[in-house]
């Protein structure tokens, strides 16, 4: 199965009237975070490339049908569909045009555990910094928060800021 199931669920059997069929459903609230950025993709098989297989995301779970996943990296989530024409109601979702770089104007930070090795998996597999590893120290009131950082560009442009902390210290 290309889309593992991870995420807690539940067995609910349907029609059991009829000894029907049992299938698992998910418990969003008992994974889920209350903002879950969507991005459109141009192409789900590359951006799955990109954020499962290099950077090590979980698919938490999918609908191939509709070209989607939903996936998780050390408490961060992330949902990607990929671009498919869209009427009605449906062409709302998208606000055009859907061109490269995706995502002008903002960033996704994310946390990781080891930010070195993740910026030398990336560059191994193509994918340019574009902004070195660094680190450093945001105040927060009365103290400061250490991370070490880098900014890259997914397939489609969006600019993540990938972060593994450091520490806090006085100010």
């Amino acid at each position: 199965m290309p889309f593992p199931l991870s995420a807690p669920a539940n067995l609910v059997q349907l029609d059991s009237k009829r000894g029907g069929l049992w299938v698992f459903v998910l418990d969003r609230e008992a994974f889920m975070n209350t903002l879950v950025p969507e991005l459109g993709v141009s192409d789900l098989d590359m951006s799955l490339r990109f954020y499962r297989d290099i950077v090590g995301f979980e698919v938490v779970f999918a609908r191939p049908e509709h070209r989607f996943a939903f996936m998780k990296f050390h408490g961060s989530e992330l949902m990607i569909e990929e671009d498919r024409p869209r009427e009605g109601i449906s062409a709302l979702w998208v606000v055009e045009p859907l061109d490269y770089p995706r995502g002008r104007g903002l960033n996704f930070s994310i946390d990781c555990p080891d930010a070195d090795a993740l910026a030398d998996r990336l560059m191994a597999n193509g994918f340019p910094l574009r902004k070195p590893l660094e680190d450093n120290w945001y105040r927060e009131n009365h103290i400061l928060n250490g991370e070490r950082n880098f900014l890259v560009q997914d397939p489609d442009g969006y600019l993540l800021r990938f972060t593994q902390r450091l520490g806090t210290k006085p100010i």
